[in-house]
């Protein structure tokens, strides 16, 4: 097993790509079952990550699948968070498919396990993801966020991303309304 997710309950999370989750069989053959857990938990406390009720473990297992074809193909990024060798986060970003838009990418998912917020997960998830897309040549990396979701938005602004659009009450989540904010990190202007 990967040397930094057997190190017990350490203060740092590992954080894995594609390759090394692969690589791997032990992280490897449980990866879509614990994704499923921490999103059907997520969403099913509320949380803003595009379903209204905790998506079935087939629905996550395609997801996973997609979001793995995508990266071989250079066309996205999947990171995955460990702590003590168990998956407390994920995150990925695909690139846009139209020809025009195919510089840039979306950030399409942050997940952290609820049991670990604020230890610095989401932050090392999303600095591993925008390195990467540094990497990758991306030029504009976005995202949407609930704007209730003051921490995530915090977040992303604390790591040079910034707000360009908000939709007032676009969300519907049964009788609540919540903006849509609408954020992007421009790496043609910051190197």
């Amino acid at each position: 097993m990967h040397s930094a997710m057997t190190s017990g309950a350490t203060a740092e999370p590992a954080i894995l790509d594609v390759a090394e989750l692969t690589s791997d069989p032990e992280p490897a053959a449980g990866f879509a079952e614990s994704a499923h857990r921490i999103l059907a938990d997520l969403v099913g406390g509320g949380a803003a990550l595009g379903w209204v009720e905790p998506p079935s473990p087939d629905e996550v297992a395609d997801l996973v699948a997609q979001v793995v074809r995508a990266v071989r193909a250079g066309d996205g990024s999947l990171r995955a968070a460990y702590l003590g060798g168990r998956l407390v986060g994920l995150g990925y970003w695909l690139r846009y498919t139209r020809p025009t838009h195919r510089p840039h990418a979306d950030l399409e998912k942050v997940a952290v396990d609820a049991a670990v917020h604020g230890r610095g997960v989401g932050r090392a998830l999303v600095a591993a993801l925008v390195a990467d897309a540094r990497e990758a040549g991306i030029e504009v990396l976005t995202l949407d966020a609930r704007g209730d979701n003051t921490h995530a938005l915090r977040l992303y602004r604390s790591l040079g991303f910034r707000e360009y659009g908000r939709l007032p009450d676009f969300v519907a989540v049964g009788e609540r309304r919540y903006d849509k904010v609408f954020y992007l990190l421009d790496f043609r202007r910051h190197g």
